[in-house]
C-alpha cells in the first residue's frame, strides 16, 4: 500500500475510534453533546493526526501550531483526539465531567495540556484567533492557527467583526473551518435564522474560501494544503457535514444537540461503529 492511501486509511480508522470514544463519554457522563461533537470528527482528526505541527511530548513548545475550539460544547471530540495524539492518559476519557476532573464539559485551558483558549460562550473563538495571528506576527512566528467554529456561530455579530479584521490585517496563518451540520439546538439553521450564502458572505469579507465534504478526510487535507500555500487572505473551508454522523439514530436530528445516551442506545451505537470499523478494514485489504 503507498504512503498516502495508507495516511487516509489510518485517519479513516481513527475517525471510528473518535467516535467510539465520544459515545462512551457521553453515554458514562449520561449527558454532553454528541451531535456536533459526531459532525466534527474528521476536522478534527485530520488537524491532530495530519495537518497541525505538535509535540504531545512537550506540550507547551513554543512553536506548536495553535488551535481555537470556538464551538466549545464540543468538548467530546477534542478530548478524544487529544488523547490519543498523546496528551494525556486514553484511560482518563472516562473522567468526563465527573466533578472535580480536568475533563469537563466545557474545556478549561487551566487544566489540559495544548489547550489554548477556555470554551463556554459561543462566537469568540475566531476573535481569539485573531488576537493570536496578530501576536505571532509581531513575534515574527509563522505558525498556524486553525479555529473551528459552528454554523450557529455564524449568527452572531462578534463572528464577522472578527472575520472583517482578519482580512484587514490580511492574517492569512488563520485557518478556520465552520462545522456547517445545519442544526442548532433548537432546530435547524435555516429556520432559526438563515446564514446563506456562505460562501459569498465570507469572500465579500475578503476571506479565501473553500467548501468541502466535512465528512471526507481527502478534501479536508487538501482544503488545508491549499489554505498554506496562498498568502495575504484568512482561509476558511466551509465543511458540510451531519449531525450526529455515525449513529444512525442521532444523524441529522437537532434534538441530540445536547442529550444523554441510554444502554440501549449506548448498544446500538457501538455495534454500527463496529460495523462500519470492519468495513474499513474490508476496504484496506482490498486496497
Amino acid at each position: 500500500m503507498d504512503t498516502k492511501l495508507h495516511r487516509i486509511h489510518r485517519l479513516k480508522r481513527m475517525c471510528v475510534e473518535v467516535r467510539r470514544d465520544i459515545v462512551e463519554m457521553i453515554y458514562r457522563a449520561k449527558g454532553g453533546h454528541p451531535g456536533g461533537s459526531l459532525s466534527a470528527v474528521e476536522i478534527i482528526t485530520v488537524l491532530f493526526f495530519e495537518a497541525m505541527r505538535l509535540r504531545p511530548e512537550q506540550a507547551d513548545w513554543p512553536d506548536r501550531d495553535r488551535f481555537v475550539l470556538s464551538k466549545g460544547h464540543a468538548t467530546p471530540v477534542l478530548y478524544s483526539a487529544m488523547a490519543r495524539r498523546g496528551f494525556f492518559p486514553v484511560e482518563e476519557l472516562a473522567t468526563f465531567g465527573v466533578p472535580g476532573a480536568r475533563l469537563q464539559k466545557h474545556v478549561d485551558k487551566h487544566f489540559l495540556p495544548c489547550v489554548e483558549v477556555s470554551s463556554g460562550s459561543l462566537g469568540q473563538g475566531l476573535s481569539i484567533g485573531v488576537g493570536m495571528a496578530l501576536a505571532d506576527r509581531i513575534d515574527r512566528r509563522t505558525r498556524n492557527i486553525f479555529v473551528l467554529n459552528s454554523d450557529g456561530e455564524n449568527q452572531e455579530g462578534q463572528t464577522w467583526e472578527a472575520a472583517m479584521a482578519a482580512a484587514h490585517f490580511k492574517l492569512d496563518k488563520i485557518i478556520a473551518f465552520l462545522d456547517n451540520n445545519g442544526l442548532q439546538t433548537d432546530g435547524a439553521i435555516a429556520d432559526i435564522m438563515s446564514i446563506e450564502p456562505l460562501e459569498d458572505k465570507w469572500r465579500s469579507f475578503g476571506w479565501h474560501v473553500q467548501r468541502v465534504d466535512g465528512h471526507d478526510v481527502e478534501q479536508i487535507i487538501s482544503a488545508i494544503d491549499l489554505a498554506k500555500s496562498t498568502q495575504d487572505k484568512p482561509h476558511i473551508v466551509i465543511a458540510d457535514t451531519v449531525k450526529g454522523k455515525g449513529v444512525s439514530y442521532i444523524e441529522g436530528k437537532f434534538e441530540w444537540h445536547s442529550h444523554s445516551i441510554s444502554d440501549e442506545e449506548y448498544r446500538i451505537a457501538l455495534n454500527e461503529l463496529e460495523a462500519a470499523g470492519r468495513e474499513l478494514e474490508q476496504q484496506e485489504r482490498a486496497a
